[in-house]
């Protein structure tokens, strides 16, 4: 399972279409994913006293676009996802307050 984070009104604003891709996907041609032990780590380097989020479970053996494990800032490797996110690929959506 790996993890999205995105703010509630992003994705309203969005959600009716067939693929997802983020705000910084067309600068940066992939879209920021974690695993589980990562989503803390994320959530309070860029997302301090910022709340509601939705934080999206992705099962990534359904990922219609390449799927790339690369060093960040640090070293440690988190998941890039290179190509528009399927629907079908969200487990559940869980709001985080």
């Amino acid at each position: 399972m790996l993890y999205h984070i995105v703010k509630p009104d992003y994705w309203q604003s969005h959600e009716i279409q067939e693929a997802y891709t983020p705000e910084t996907f067309s600068e940066e041609g992939f879209i920021h994913l974690s695993t589980q032990s990562q989503v803390a780590g994320v959530l309070e380097r860029y997302y301090p006293n910022v709340r509601p989020l939705l934080l999206l479970h992705l099962d990534e053996t359904r990922f219609k676009a390449l799927l790339k494990f690369e060093p960040s800032t640090g070293g440690e490797l988190f998941p890039h996802l290179y190509g528009p996110l399927n629907r079908d690929a969200i487990v559940s959506i869980e709001e985080l307050v």
